[in-house]
């Protein structure tokens, strides 16, 4: 039996428009299907997808690990641009409690009323200042249809892919998420244009050497930067990494993947040093922002915009700082 996807934090009632379970519902995770779908004809064409993170909701009176105001313009723009789905890359509450969720509702109902698609990944701070299996049950208690989940994938139609990665676990070879992803990729339709990957803690990132170095990319998240490698050039499609943890915006181009940071959601700002390798060079500071996906026949094309007043008593000046584009291979005959 489908039914809707009612993530109770962000989208109630309707549930998110669309979007139906595999026929398989049970947490298993290791068929190839998608966990989730929403089929072609409940998608525009072209349509739009959003993504970002670090948002750190919390309670307004803190503005120095997150930005009230920076959230609030994020999800006021990203509920006017009605996306086809919004994928979250993690650190969505401040901490993993219940207040800091009740405050993301709160601050969400844009997005409830738009009845838009939310797809989040867990971050470490969901599970900051609770034991993990309470952390886990509040995230769950937010996204019921989660239960049991800490990793899922989402077919948006045809020609998107998405896979939400659970980066505080490991991803190695031969571990259970690691062989569940493998799957995904074995059972990828031949109509799939692009496979969006969203993670918190970025497999490919700028090498930080004085500033931020803890959080340069991680063996577990190096190990899926070499298996996407070996695995790109085999694929018609394109793979997209969106991932965050460092609260600023970076691109690069790796063995034929395309790696986002993007965790410019309203946390705290971090200041990098940019290397060669970075296709973004700006010197913007700070770095606020969401990247906006559009999706039209076997063309992709991304941007990051960036808020550009954020210390405005209600900031909500807009620019676009970066844009790529991503061709398909063309779509296998019928």
């Amino acid at each position: 039996m489908t039914r809707p996807w009612v993530a109770a934090l962000l989208v109630v009632a309707a549930g998110l428009g669309g979007c139906s379970r595999a026929p398989s519902s049970a947490p298993t995770f290791r068929t190839g299907a998608a966990t989730f779908s929403v089929p072609d004809a409940a998608l525009p064409d072209p349509f739009v997808l959003v993504a970002y993170g670090d948002t750190r909701f919390t309670n307004p009176a803190e503005t120095e690990a997150s930005s009230p105001p920076v959230r609030r313009a994020l999800v006021a723009r990203i509920a006017g641009l009605q996306p086809a789905a919004i994928f979250l890359n993690g650190d969505l509450p401040w901490h993993g409690s219940g207040a800091d969720y009740d405050v993301m509702r709160r601050e969400t109902a844009a997005w409830r009323d738009a009845k838009l698609r939310v797809y989040p990944a867990l971050g470490n701070h969901e599970f900051s200042q609770c034991a993990e299996q309470q952390c886990l049950e509040l995230w769950w208690n937010a996204f019921p249809e989660l239960r049991g989940r800490r990793w899922y994938s989402v077919a948006l139609g045809s020609r998107v892919l998405g896979v939400i990665l659970d980066s505080d676990l490991p991803l190695f070879a031969g571990g259970e998420q690691r062989a569940w992803l493998e799957g995904q990729f074995a059972a990828l339709d031949a109509r799939v244009r692009l496979v969006l990957i969203v993670l918190h803690h970025p497999p490919v990132a700028d090498i930080q050497t004085d500033k931020l170095v803890d959080h340069n990319p991680r063996p577990s998240e190096r190990a899926l930067a070499e298996y996407l490698a070996a695995l790109a050039p085999t694929l018609h499609a394109r793979i997209l990494v969106s991932a965050g943890h460092t609260h600023n915006y970076e691109r690069e181009q790796q063995d034929g993947v395309t790696y986002l940071v993007s965790g410019g959601g309203g946390a705290h700002p971090y200041e990098i040093d940019r290397t060669s390798a970075d296709q973004y060079q700006g010197r913007d500071f700070p770095n606020y922002h969401y990247v906006q996906i559009e999706v039209s026949g076997q063309h992709l094309v991304a941007q990051m915009v960036r808020l550009a007043d954020p210390d405005a008593a209600e900031p909500g000046k807009w620019e676009v700082r970066d844009r790529f584009e991503l061709e398909a291979a063309p779509s296998p005959p019928p």
